[in-house]
């Protein structure tokens, strides 16, 4: 069983407000495939569940082979038998969460989430007790001040864009002294990506 496999999610399709979660089947020489392809997101053959808000063009989040990908950074640092406690900002179709809950050394799981609809359709799918769910901001939430994680993940950006990296930068540092490692998604490509943009112009 692949990876792309192993952390596909079980949440049912429905819809609160906006926002919606559902199926979607990419076919052999399906119109999206090759979408998918000149973006840069392959999608092999098969049948995803997508996290979609109604005007949107675009998936906040998918389970696609690519999206997965994405995320193994976060199995890896999780996969480490030391990391009792995890945060995660920004909850999605729960891919990370779902990486997270696949390591039987973690004891605890922060995540929080800016969207009440989100966390009406997403988390029900979720029933762990070691999941602490949060309606809020990341950038703004107070935290006790006792509250400290092995690792922190965080992921609250809609797309994949340079621009994210000022929001990251922010999270970072609010979460420097509390967190042993933190990272956010495509991060380090982002930089890259900035550095290259930076030469070229």
């Amino acid at each position: 069983m692949t990876h792309a496999d192993r952390f596909k999610v079980d949440v049912p399709e429905g819809q609160c407000g906006a926002w919606r979660v559902e199926r979607f089947i990419v076919a052999n020489g399906d119109i999206k495939a090759l979408y998918y392809a000149l973006h840069g997101r392959p999608v092999l053959p098969g049948t995803y569940t997508r996290l979609i808000r109604d005007g949107g063009h675009d998936p906040m989040m998918s389970d696609t082979p690519s999206e997965i990908r994405d995320h193994l950074e976060a199995l890896i640092l999780f996969n480490e038998p030391w990391v009792k406690r995890i945060l995660i900002n920004g909850l999605g179709l729960g891919v990370v969460l779902k990486m997270a809950l696949k390591q039987s050394h973690v004891e605890h799981i922060d995540v929080v989430e800016i969207e009440p609809e989100i966390l009406q359709l997403v988390s029900p799918s979720y029933s762990d007790s070691r999941i602490a769910f949060h309606l809020a901001d990341a950038y703004t939430i107070e935290w006790p001040k006792t509250s400290r994680w092995d690792v922190a993940w965080h992921d609250i950006w809609p797309s994949i864009c340079t621009d994210n990296l000022d929001g990251i930068a922010r999270l970072h540092r609010k979460y420097g002294r509390r967190v042993l490692i933190q990272q956010s998604w495509m991060r380090d490509w982002l930089k890259a990506k900035r550095r290259r943009e930076q030469r070229w112009y």
